[in-house]
């Protein structure tokens, strides 16, 4: 009976030996087959294509890239140099404008009636003065034959200039009061696009030293874009900067058209500690507003063209 246990076993084992030896057999046979044709037992693999072209030597450009920020070449905040009510705006916000249109006008009438009374008050002391000046020559010719004292003469003299002076002071006011109402009209400053109005009509408004502008008016052809690059590629723009080949151009959208290109106008003389990095600036002009101030752009900056680059 023991005897008969053992061979069981025996069997068994054997058995489990065999079916061990032909799993690996057919493992190993399935990835030969694998590594031959390329494909997987489950079928979701393939062969790679590989495509060869033909290099060729043809203009390739020197590139060097950065995210730059549009500004405006000019931005002026319109404020009043006198105070009073505002009577109107002659734009509409958002508007474009050009130098010297007229923007606002503020109540004139206090303006205009000090203008007035200086202009009435010049004429009066500007008799004064012509009668001081006939009764000094009068006394000239009496001084000489001693019928009067030379302190009478002396006072006539004193009132004369007295008078020039008040005729000077008097034509200043005249100039004054003519400046004060010709600033109750503001007008623009420069050409370009206006921005939020921070008083309407019917309110007061304050001198330049107080509250918040009237407008701001940015200027937006040519447009200014600043962008940095890092400290060690300076070396090689300024190499470049002076010839003709060397040009930048503005991407709204990294993978679109360029939509300006310019020229360098401007290093800054010093590297950001902080960073690292130069702050640089080109002009580009921006007829069809496609750039607006405070936008982020791709700046691609074209050193030069190499002629027989292998591509």
């Amino acid at each position: 009976m023991k005897r008969l246990w053992m061979a069981v076993i025996f069997v068994c084992l054997a058995a489990g030996g065999y079916g061990a030896w032909w799993w690996w057999q057919s493992n190993g046979s399935a990835n030969a087959s694998v590594s031959k044709s390329g494909k997987s037992a489950k079928g979701k693999g393939g062969m790679v294509t590989v495509k060869a072209t033909k290099a060729v030597a043809k203009p390739m450009p020197v590139l060097i890239e950065a995210v730059g920020t549009v500004e405006p070449e000019h931005s002026v905040q319109v404020r009043a140099q006198v105070s009073g009510v505002l009577q109107s705006v002659q734009f509409k916000e958002g508007d474009k404008v050009k130098a010297g249109q007229l923007l606002f006008q503020i109540d004139p009438r206090t303006f205009e009636a000090s203008y007035r009374q200086s202009q009435a008050q010049l004429p009066r002391d500007m008799a004064q003065l012509e009668n001081a000046r006939v009764q000094q020559e009068g006394l000239d010719p009496p001084l000489k034959r001693e019928f009067i004292t030379r302190q009478e003469f002396d006072v006539a003299v004193t009132s004369t200039k007295s008078l020039e002076a008040t005729v000077a002071a008097d034509r200043a006011l005249v100039e004054q009061a003519k400046i004060q109402v010709e600033f109750s009209r503001i007008h623009a400053p420069i050409s370009g696009r206006t921005g939020t109005l921070a008083i309407k009509p019917g309110n007061l408004v304050p001198t330049a030293g107080g509250g918040v502008p009237l407008v701001t008016i940015n200027s937006t052809d040519p447009i200014i874009v600043a962008f940095s690059i890092p400290e060690r590629q300076l070396d090689e723009i300024r190499k470049h900067q002076n010839e003709k080949e060397m040009r930048i151009e503005i991407l709204p959208d990294r993978g679109a058209p360029a939509a300006a290109e310019g020229r360098l106008v401007f290093i800054d003389n010093t590297v950001t500690p902080q960073t690292g990095t130069v702050l640089l600036k080109t002009r580009v002009e921006n007829k069809q507003e496609v750039l607006w101030p405070g936008q982020f752009v791709s700046v691609r900056i074209v050193l030069k063209i190499e002629p027989d680059a292998v591509v």
